[in-house]
């Protein structure tokens, strides 16, 4: 079987696919995706055996240990789907849920459903605690990983609410909370 094009079906299929391109291109920034997921990850050496560690951070519904944190309140203790209400210096509150906890392996996970971006400038946020030995075998490393997306949900995002702002945000609490940690458990207290 023999087809044949003429030469007007192949000049509108170049001169449509010109289009398209150039319409793509004037359209681009338009179309753009908004924002993109961040992530922080974060660690200390701890001298310590990885057990005292996991013995001091290991419990949900206790972060007296990170320094904004003046109340934790919570139901279900470790269980999955377990909830917890954080107080903050200030009183400003932060919701969290408990999706994972795996105390052999001394690590959980939990996401945050209630914050007010003033506070914290992120939204869809998680993260994960785990505790392992150090290389050297001496004490423990802590890891406090998160992902999250920034505060303003769309394109051109106040600076407050940016990704910079986020992941600084994020990163300055994990830093603060980690050397608490270290902190009050190699002091013993």
């Amino acid at each position: 079987m023999r087809v044949t094009i003429g030469r007007r079906t192949l000049l509108v299929a170049a001169l449509t696919a010109a289009g398209a391109a150039a319409l793509t291109a004037a359209f681009a920034p338009a179309w753009a995706h908004g924002p993109t997921r961040q992530k922080v990850r974060e660690s200390i050496e701890i001298n310590a055996a990885p057990a005292k560690v996991w013995a001091a951070m290991g419990n949900f519904q206790d972060m007296s240990w990170l320094p904004p944190v003046t109340k934790t309140e919570g139901e279900k203790g470790n269980e999955i789907g377990a909830t917890r209400k954080l107080t903050l210096t200030g009183g400003a509150t932060v919701d969290e849920e408990l999706y994972k906890f795996d105390a052999a392996a001394m690590t959980y996970s939990y996401r945050i459903t209630n914050v007010d971006v003033k506070v914290l400038p992120v939204t869809n946020y998680s993260s994960t605690l785990t505790v392992t030995p150090s290389a050297d075998g001496k004490g423990s490393t802590l890891e406090w990983a998160g992902a999250f997306y920034r505060g303003f949900p769309n394109n051109e995002p106040p600076p407050e609410l940016s990704d910079a702002a986020a992941v600084k945000a994020v990163k300055g609490l994990y830093q603060a909370g980690l050397e608490s940690l270290k902190k009050k458990i190699e002091s013993g207290s």
